[in-house]
């Protein structure tokens, strides 16, 4: 169904359930949130849902915390989310959907609520196979992936892909979308352990702590290298990375612990090499949408999965300070609030 249908103007108005932050915070500990009524209605082009669930991303916490200078304050945070249709065109009513953005919970109010307006364009159906916490928790992470595979060139059957931070949620979407288009993929991780997502074909691991990343990647290839390096860590791989990359390779990088790096020039412009940059922030609810529609037949045919949701990872609205928290303890669960 097209979402250009001609919208139903008629609007209900909610009371909606809403998580406020004041104002920005020195650290997660610091973090005053509060829960406050705020009536919403939905505008001409526009669904109100109503929210099953939504998820906390580690940039929730950095806009919370004062990290990203253009979040404003006070707002409802949250990117991503899943719910059911309560307003809209008439076709929408009652339809199960998700979806995510770079603006919600950032630059205006987001999805840690029980309600949420959000664009038409915006949303995707949610496959029946998929819970809500599982659907809420697909956006941001496979957003990500998916955005930087398309960028860098969707990856083709014989192809290798090496995922540096193999088993960060991240690192798991591009893993399964890289090996849903028959790409073989290697994983990096920093200790002994092996993948632990959710994987159409083998994934082969290297220890960073042990091994020489890029000689490993060259004997396992042929001498080649890798046509793609997906770097989700940043800086503490880009070496590592720059010297895994096949003639004509593509290094997507998406995070930095420090901003300033050097490489060899010269083995760049003589690999014919690319770097992809991606900030999925920069993108708006619409453009996300876009992404995810991409994604859907993945999920609807089982070739891609939802990241699995444990039981004490989901929080209600009233705690969702903990949630925050836990995020920002690096938790390698995803962790959802339900409303």
């Amino acid at each position: 169904m097209s979402f250009a249908e001609k919208p139903d103007v008629r609007s209900a108005k909610v009371q909606a359930r809403c998580v406020r932050l004041p104002a920005k915070a020195g650290d997660a500990a610091s973090l005053a949130p509060v829960i406050e009524t705020h009536a919403l209605s939905r505008g001409e082009n526009d669904l109100l849902i109503e929210l099953k669930a939504a998820a906390v991303n580690p940039s929730d916490v950095k806009a919370a915390t004062g990290l990203m200078p253009y979040a404003v304050f006070p707002r409802t945070p949250g990117r991503d989310y899943a719910g059911v249709v309560i307003d809209g065109p008439e076709a929408w009513i009652g339809r199960e959907v998700f979806g995510s953005s770079g603006d919600l919970g950032i630059r205006r109010d987001g999805t840690h609520a029980t309600h949420l307006v959000v664009e038409a364009d915006a949303v995707v159906e949610k496959p029946k196979s998929i819970s809500w916490e599982e659907a809420a928790g697909i956006g941001v992470p496979f957003v990500t992936a998916m955005e930087g595979l398309r960028r860098a060139g969707i990856p083709k059957a014989g192809e290798t892909v090496l995922v540096m931070g193999v088993n960060g949620k991240v690192g798991q979407a591009a893993t399964q979308i890289a090996n849903w288009h028959g790409a073989r993929v290697i994983g990096v991780v920093r200790k002994n352990e092996p993948y632990e997502g959710h994987s159409n074909s083998k994934v082969e691991v290297i220890d960073a702590s042990i091994t020489d990343v890029a000689a490993r990647v060259r004997g396992l290839t042929g001498g080649k290298g890798a046509d793609i390096v997906f770097n989700t860590v940043g800086d503490p791989y880009f070496q590592a990375a720059h010297q895994s990359l096949a003639l004509r390779g593509r290094q997507i990088l998406i995070a930095a612990v420090d901003r300033i790096v050097q490489f060899n020039i010269l083995e760049f412009y003589r690999g014919q090499h690319t770097y992809v940059g991606i900030d999925t922030l920069g993108l708006s609810s619409v453009a996300t949408g876009t992404v995810l529609r991409e994604l859907a037949p993945g999920f609807a045919g089982g070739h891609l999965k939802p990241f699995p949701i444990k039981r004490a990872a989901i929080y209600p609205l009233e705690q969702a300070k903990a949630a925050f928290i836990a995020v920002a303890g690096s938790s390698r669960d995803r962790v959802i609030l339900r409303p």
